[in-house]
């Protein structure tokens, strides 16, 4: 994406009025101008959209992890409490 051109005049001239010295506005102003990297609202609406898309995945991703985890919890449950009652039923059978 083009960056959108930076009007140097008018960020010194609007500097200037706000109190700032005339050498220093200019000096600022060719600063930014020079460094030339200004987010757009366009810029930083596609970023939030790309972060919102990101939490979306992450979620989806992080539910399907709880349901596989919770799965298998139940499953241990189940062959621990299988073993536990084998084992009991084995006492019960030796006494």
């Amino acid at each position: 994406m083009a960056s959108p051109s930076f009007d140097t005049f008018s960020a010194a001239r609007a500097l200037e009025a706000a109190g700032v010295d005339r050498t220093q506005a200019e000096t600022i102003a060719s600063a930014i101008a020079i460094n030339g990297d200004i987010a757009t609202k366009h810029d930083i609406a596609a970023l939030k959209a790309d972060i919102s898309n990101l939490e979306l995945r992450m979620d989806a991703r992080f539910s399907s992890l709880e349901a596989r985890l919770e799965a298998r919890m139940y499953r241990a449950l189940w062959i621990q409490g299988g073993a536990i009652v084998g084992i009991i039923t084995a006492l019960n059978l030796l006494a």
